[in-house]
């Protein structure tokens, strides 16, 4: 069976005197090992890009993680340096991406700066610096130079009763990594809370009424996907919805023939 094909975002890089478009190796792994999905890279090339022609050729869109930030302007805010860095061309491919992933019920998940996109895209906002705040935990990865210890599964959140996410892990607290400064803020449009810390912080959300599933976390579960079952079973999930919607347009097109 030819396994369905997913788009990852990519972060727009400068080294090697080149302009790279590229994904961290983790997310493209989980792809494989968690959701047994094919990853296909798309480039942020924003409205040069056929979004439409891309999700007729997919089957799910997964937005990673990353080190640079949702541009604040995109959320009425003032960029500022110490907010930085920012990846504008990623923002202009993503938000859109993701606008029509969700209108047309292709699956989507999407991990850290992904919630944070998500967020945007559907018109809410996003706070920074939230260790700052009265009575907040410290949701920075711990200082490491290994990778490891930064990424560790140290946090407990709460999972909504009767969420998308109940159905995945059940209704209770699982523990998960937390490697992030800013978080969702005000709610986007049709968003639901999914999840949160024991601060409040928002740890997942999903879309109400979604005919697909596409929900977006604010931790790491692709960096322990091989090792912890909470984090293989986001994967998992996301992979089975990939899986139904691909059958679903393979059913429309054999009815059509």
């Amino acid at each position: 069976m030819l396994k369905p094909l997913v788009a990852i975002s990519t972060d727009v890089r400068q080294f090697e005197n080149y302009t790279w478009h590229a994904a961290p190796s983790q997310y493209l792994e989980a792809a494989i090992a968690g959701a047994a999905v094919t990853p296909v890279l798309v480039p942020s090339f924003g409205d040069r890009l056929d979004l439409d022609r891309l999700l007729d050729s997919v089957d799910g869109v997964m937005m990673t993680g990353s080190k640079s930030n949702v541009h604040p302007s995109l959320y009425g805010e003032e960029a500022t340096e110490a907010n930085g860095p920012y990846d504008m061309d990623r923002d202009a491919t993503t938000l859109p991406l993701i606008r029509k992933a969700i209108e047309r019920g292709v699956p989507l998940l999407a991990i850290c700066r992904g919630i944070q996109e998500m967020n945007v895209a559907l018109g809410g906002s996003l706070a920074a610096e939230i260790q700052e705040r009265e009575g907040a935990l410290d949701h920075r990865a711990p200082i490491s130079d290994k990778q490891d210890e930064r990424f560790a599964i140290r946090q407990k959140i709460a999972i909504k009763p009767g969420s998308c996410l109940a159905g995945v892990f059940g209704a209770g607290e699982v523990m998960v990594n937390s490697v992030h400064r800013q978080a969702v803020e005000r709610l986007g449009n049709r968003l639901q809370v999914e999840a949160v810390a024991e601060d409040g912080t928002v740890e997942a959300v999903s879309v109400k009424d979604s005919p697909a599933f596409a929900v977006g976390v604010q931790w790491h579960p692709e960096y322990w996907v091989k090792s912890d079952s909470a984090s293989a079973r986001v994967f998992k999930a996301f992979g089975d919805a990939v899986r139904l919607h691909a059958a679903a347009r393979d059913g429309l097109r054999t009815a059509a023939e």
